[in-house]
Parts: structure tokens; sequence; C-alpha cells
């Protein structure tokens, strides 16, 4: 096959035990545009001016965004910041749970865990 069927990722979901504190959590503390927690329920959550959206699914269970490798929890939602200490500074004085900055041949990347344990990463 030449070309693909798909054009591009338009939402990824993450697990959240409070809806309405989560939705309000990635709007203030990110940044992004919560659009609207629909009846079903869920939050959307818009990343910036493209066609990307999160989406916040409520659930009872213990689950994440995130797989682990070794028993060791890897992410699989990275986000970029052109302002990566910045952010790192801000994430940290928002009383987030923040790991530190590191770099891989002259890329800088940190993790961060949003209220319900998913893990995220920012790079740059």
């Amino acid at each position: 096959m030449s070309k693909s069927f798909i054009e591009q990722v338009h939402y990824i979901r993450i697990p959240v035990r409070d809806l309405e504190y989560s939705a309000q959590w990635y709007r203030d503390v990110l940044g992004l545009q919560l659009l609207t927690i629909t009846e079903d329920p869920f939050a959307i959550i818009k990343v910036n001016e493209g066609p990307f959206l999160l989406i916040l699914v409520p659930t009872v269970d213990e689950t994440y965004a995130h797989f682990t490798i070794n028993n060791e929890s890897a992410f699989n939602i990275g986000f970029t910041s052109s302002e990566l200490s910045r952010f790192h500074e801000h994430l940290i004085d928002n009383g987030v749970k923040v790991e530190d900055i590191k770099e891989d041949n002259g890329h800088a990347y940190f993790h961060f865990y949003d209220p319900n344990g998913n893990k995220l990463q920012v790079h740059w």
C-alpha cells in the first residue's frame, strides 16, 4: 500500500478518577483549552490550534495512560514546549509530581504526572 487511509491522530483518551477536577487541572495547570464536558461524561481538551484532542474518560478502575517496561512506568503521551525550563518550574510551583530535566544527544525532556498518576513527557 503506497498511502495510508489514516490521515492523522485525532484524539487520545486518558483515564481519570475525578472528571471535573482533572478537566480543570489540564486547563489551569497545563494551559490547555477545555472545550466541553459531555453528558457521556467525557471532558474534551483541545491542544492549541491543531486538530489534536485529549479526551478525559472517568473510571473507578486503577488504570493509567502509560504502560510498564521491566516494571518501570513508561509514558505514551509526549508534548513539546519551547520553554522547557519555565514549564518545569511552573509545574513544580503548582505542586505537580515532576522528574528532573534530562538531556540525550541535545534533546532535553522531563516526565511529569497528572493528578490521576498518568505519566506524561514534555521535550524540546
